[in-house]
C-alpha cells in the first residue's frame, strides 16, 4: 500500500493509494471537510480554490518557500512530501484573525464571501514573501483571483494594509522562516520514488527516462495546468501518469557562458525570472503569462512541450533560437525549437522521448528583444496573437531580424518574407510598412472566437509597428492613427 504524505497544520496527513487524478480541492472538501476552499471554475482561472504550498527552498537549505497554487487542477499525488496551507490553517488558537483576514474585515473587502478564501490565500502568500508590498505588487498578486461583488478596490486596500498590522502569533513571517518547518518536511520526505496505481514519481532523471521507455503510452505530467483541465472540464480518463516534478536534475536553472538551461520541472515563476534577468523587456509578457498560481505550478518546458500555437513563451523563444533538449532512455538530442513543431499538435518527439530542458541563448550585443500579446483582457487571458522579436541594428541598418508569431498558423512560426525585407534595410517607418505588408505572405491566419483572420493580420502588423516605435522609431510614414492606437 503506497501513501501520499504531506504536512497540514503541523500534522502529517497520510493518504493511502489516492486516485491518480484526485485533486487537492476534492480531497480537502471531501475527506477533510475543509470547505473554505471553493470550486468556482474548475480550471484555474477564478482563484476561489487558491491554497498555499510549502516547498523546500532550492536556494536556502534551511527554508521553505510558500506560494499560492490552484487546488482545483493540482493532483494530490504531486504534493507528496510538501506542506499544504488552507484558509482554515490561519485560524489562531486564541480566535484572533490573521493580519490578512483582519485587513479584509477592516477594509470591508468581502460581500458574498464565495471568493474571499481565495483572496485570503493569495494575499497570505504575498504577506509571507513581502513585508511591504506596493500597489503594483498587490494587484499583480491578485491577478488570478476574480470577484463579482466588490470591484477590487477594498481588496487591494486590504493588501496594502495587512503589513501594517501587528505581527500575528500564528503564521508570522518568522514562523514561516523557522528551520524547524524545513526539518519537518525532510522528516516525511519519501526515501524512494512514489508509486501509486496509475501514478509514478521518479526521483532521478535516469529513473524517469527508464519509466517512460518502459511505458511510452504513459502521460508525462509536469505542472498539470493543462492536464488538470482534461480531468475537470473534459472528464477524460487519463493513461498512467509519470510525474517529473520530483526529479532534482530537472528542477535546476544552469547558467552557462552562452546559454541558460532551464529544466523541465522548473516552475514558470522561476523560469521567467531567469529569462527576464537576461532580457528585461520580457517582463510584461511574463506578468501576463497566466496568473501567479498558474505560474507557480506550470512549467516553461511543459508550455513548450504542449506546443499550442497560442503558447505565450513560444514566439520569443523561437525568435531567440532556443533549443530543446530531448531524452529517450540514455540518449539525448537537441532540436531547435522552431523545428520541433511539425504541424498542429504534432511535434518531433518520438515514443518514449521527453523534453528534459530548454537551452536559451544569452543576449547578443546590440540586439533588441521584445514580445507582445493581444488578448481581450490584460491579465490571465489566452492570446489572439503573440509576437516575438529579436532585431539588431548597426548605425542605421538592420543587420539581423528574427520574428515569430503565435496565433497566426497551426504552429508558432517565423516570418521569413517579413525578415527578408528588414535585413539590410534602414530602421525607418517606411521599412516597417514594407515588412508589415509581407505578413500576408508569411501567414494565412484562421478566424475563431478569439479573433477574425483580418484582425490577426492587422494585429500582427501593429505589433511590428509597436516594436519599431519602442526602439527609437518615429511615427512618420506609419499608416493610420487607428493602427498606432492599436499598436500601443
Amino acid at each position: 500500500m503506497a501513501r501520499v504524505r504531506f504536512l497540514l497544520d503541523g500534522q502529517t496527513i497520510s493518504v493511502e493509494d489516492p486516485p491518480p487524478t484526485l485533486t487537492i480541492l476534492e480531497y480537502l472538501r471531501g475527506a477533510l471537510q475543509r470547505t473554505g476552499t471553493k470550486e468556482g471554475c474548475a480550471e484555474g482561472d477564478c482563484g476561489a480554490c487558491t491554497v498555499v504550498l510549502g516547498t523546500p527552498s532550492g536556494a536556502d537549505p534551511a527554508r521553505v518557500e510558500y506560494r499560492a497554487i490552484n487546488a482545483c487542477i493540482r493532483f494530490l499525488a504531486t504534493i507528496d512530501g510538501l506542506e499544504l496551507v488552507t484558509v482554515e490553517s490561519l485560524r489562531a488558537s486564541d480566535g484572533k484573525l490573521h493580519p490578512v483576514q483582519q485587513a479584509l474585515v477592516d477594509c470591508h473587502a468581502s460581500q458574498c464571501g464565495f471568493c474571499t478564501p481565495g483572496f485570503v490565500m493569495s494575499l497570505f502568500a504575498l504577506y509571507l514573501n513581502d513585508a511591504a508590498p506596493d500597489r503594483e505588487r498587490v494587484v499583480g498578486t491578485l491577478s488570478g483571483n476574480l470577484c463579482r461583488c466588490t470591484g477590487y478596490r477594498p481588496i487591494i486596500e486590504a493588501g496594502l494594509r495587512m503589513s501594517s498590522l501587528p505581527e500575528p502569533a500564528h503564521w508570522s513571517r518568522p514562523q514561516a522562516c523557522d528551520p524547524a518547518r524545513r526539518a519537518a518536511l525532510e522528516a516525511i520526505r519519501p526515501a524512494v520514488s512514489l508509486s501509486l496505481p496509475g501514478f509514478r514519481a521518479p526521483r532521478t532523471v535516469d529513473e524517469l527516462a527508464a519509466a517512460i521507455a518502459a511505458d511510452p503510452d504513459a502521460l508525462v505530467l509536469a505542472g498539470g495546468t493543462d492536464v488538470g483541465l482534461w480531468v475537470t472540464k473534459q472528464l477524460r480518463e487519463l493513461p498512467p501518469l509519470i510525474y517529473l516534478g520530483e526529479v532534482a536534475e530537472l528542477q535546476r536553472i544552469s547558467q552557462r557562458s552562452d546559454t541558460i538551461v532551464i529544466g523541465a520541472a522548473v516552475p514558470l515563476t522561476d523560469a521567467w525570472d531567469a529569462i527576464v534577468a537576461l532580457y528585461p523587456d520580457l517582463r510584461e509578457l511574463g506578468e501576463r503569462f497566466g496568473s501567479p498560481p498558474v505560474r507557480n505550478s506550470g512549467t516553461l518546458c511543459g508550455n513548450l512541450a504542449n506546443g499550442s500555437p497560442i503558447g505565450d513563451a513560444l514566439p520569443v523563444l523561437v525568435a531567440l533560437g532556443a533549443t530543446l533538449e530531448l531524452r529517450a532512455g540514455s540518449q539525448t538530442r537537441h532540436v531547435p525549437l522552431e523545428r520541433f513543431y511539425l504541424g498542429y499538435r504534432r511535434k518531433d518527439l518520438a515514443r518514449g522521448e521527453f523534453v528534459a530542458a530548454v537551452h536559451i541563448p544569452r543576449a547578443v550585443a546590440g540586439a533588441w528583444v521584445a514580445s507582445y500579446k493581444l488578448s481581450k483582457r490584460i491579465d490571465q487571458d489566452i492570446s489572439a496573437v503573440c509576437a516575438g522579436f529579436v532585431v539588431a541594428v548597426q548605425g542605421e541598418r538592420i543587420v539581423t531580424a528574427r520574428i515569430a508569431f503565435g496565433g497566426m498558423a497551426g504552429v508558432v512560426a517565423r516570418a521569413p518574407a517579413t525578415e527578408r525585407v528588414l535585413v539590410g534595410a534602414a530602421w525607418t517607418a517606411a521599412t516597417i510598412e514594407a515588412a508589415a505588408a509581407e505578413l500576408g505572405h508569411d501567414y494565412r491566419p484562421l478566424g475563431d472566437h478569439r479573433a477574425s483572420a483580418a484582425y490577426r493580420l492587422q494585429g500582427a502588423a501593429n505589433l511590428l509597428r509597436r516594436f519599431h516605435l519602442a526602439h527609437g522609431g518615429s511615427t512618420h510614414a506609419l499608416r493610420t492613427p487607428a493602427a498606432l492606437t492599436a499598436a500601443r
